[in-house]
Order: C-alpha cells, then structure tokens, then sequence
C-alpha cells in the first residue's frame, strides 16, 4: 500500500514551534504529534525534557530545549529571543491534589495556582503575539480543561484549578480578539480528565461517559491541529476534547 503524502495544510516543514509543559503529559505527547507533522521544537519545561527530546528527534525533528520556570518574565522573553517562532503550544499547568478545605497554606496555594495557570499563559502568549505579530503571524494554543466549563468532573476537583482555567478560557477569547487583526490565531483546547502525572491519583473512569480517561496523544493531534494552516478560519475558539463528559 503506497502511503499517502502529508496534506499541505497539516504540514509544519519550516515551522518553528514551542511547546512548553514537555516533560511529560499533553505537553509531551504535542511535542511527539508536532515532530510527525515536521516542525523544528523548542520544548521547555522546569522538569528536564530529554525523553521528549530524543522522541522528537527520533521522530525526525530538529529540537532544542529550555529547562526554566515559566513565572520568570526575563526566561519568557529568552524564548522569542532566537529565530521566527511560527506557533506556541502551551501545555504546562499545575493541580494540586490535597483537599483545599485541609490545605493550612490555602491562601499561598490559590495565589500559587493563580500564577501558574493564568498570569503565565497571559504573559507567555503575550510575547508570543508580538513576537509574531513582528514577523507575518503564527498560531497561539493554550490548554484549559472541561473544569473551567462546569466546575470540575466530580467533587474533588479543586476550586482553584477550576477558577483558573475557567480564567484562561476568558483569556484566549480576549488575546483573540487582540491578535487577530495582527495575523496571530489564539485558540485553545478544554481536555477532560486525561491520564498523566498531574492526574495520578484521582480514578475517575468509573464516572465517565467513555469509562475511561483520555490519553495524553488525543489532546495532542487537536493541539497540534490547531498550529497548522488547516485551522486558518479559526481564532477564539476552544475545542472540547472530553470524551462526551460536556456538551456546550
């Protein structure tokens, strides 16, 4: 059987891209998908990403890494600092596990998470549509969830993760409305639950529609999709990738 050319408008062959959160997870499977559909990588994260690196790179993809703390404003800018970036794919988040009820340090935890999962992506994508803004356009993904649209998928999901990923839905619609003019599409995608190491410990397939969690690799091709040509009419939008668990 003679396989089958990539369409162009799913290619990324000269594109540039950079996905944050790729030690593992969503952000590491988006970095695999990416390097099938041909971009050169940027992965970053605090954790080392040398496993995801040498998959890209397996997979046929020119990688570099950046390992740093993303609530550092001057190694945000260090990540636009090189050559064009054509997209970012922002993938990193935290979730905090613990009962916020039994939590002694709850005020310091909800300001932590706030930082992490709102005022990051805010600033992150923010020097990603100037960057790109300055050469021609690009594309801006950023990962909210299913619990920013219904207050989480059982009782334990916390209140905090919700609020802040309920706020970075807010933020993709309003960084749309301030980018596309300048040729950048900022889109974003709401996973359900999904099996990675953020999410070890909550079980919650018996509760689910498809009785059983996602996979890291089914956030990652509407991820990457939404990097490529192929989603060129798309800006302000957020995918549901939950598996039947919220119908909006």
């Amino acid at each position: 059987m003679t396989a089958l050319p990539l369409p162009t408008a799913l290619s990324l062959q000269n594109r540039r891209v950079i996905v944050t959160g790729a030690a593992s997870g969503i952000g590491r499977a988006t970095a695999g998908v990416l390097a099938q559909l041909g971009a050169s990588l940027l992965l970053t994260d605090r954790a080392p990403v040398t496993e995801a690196a040498e998959a890209a790179r397996a997979a046929g993809a020119t990688v570099e890494t950046r390992e740093g703390d993303l609530t550092s404003d001057p190694f945000i800018a260090e990540l636009f600092a090189g050559e064009r970036v054509h997209a970012l794919a922002h993938c990193a988040a935290v979730l905090e596990g613990r009962p916020w009820r039994d939590d002694q340090k709850w005020h310091e935890r909800f300001h932590r998470v706030m930082d992490v999962n709102v005022r990051v992506p805010l600033q992150l994508a923010s020097a990603a549509i100037d960057h790109m803004a300055a050469q021609g356009g690009g594309r801006v993904v950023l990962v909210g969830s299913v619990a920013g649209k219904m207050g989480g998928t059982s009782t334990t999901t916390p209140p905090d993760y919700s609020a802040s990923k309920g706020a970075v839905h807010a933020l993709i619609k309003w960084l749309s409305r301030n980018a596309v003019g300048h040729g950048v599409l900022v889109n974003g995608v709401a996973p359900g639950p999904v099996e990675t190491p953020m999410t070890r410990g909550f079980n919650l397939a018996p509760t689910l529609p498809m009785r059983r969690m996602g996979t890291p690799e089914e956030l990652a091709w509407p991820i990457a999709f939404l990097c490529t040509d192929a989603a060129s009419y798309l800006s302000g939008a957020i995918l549901d990738v939950n598996g039947g668990v919220y119908m909006g």
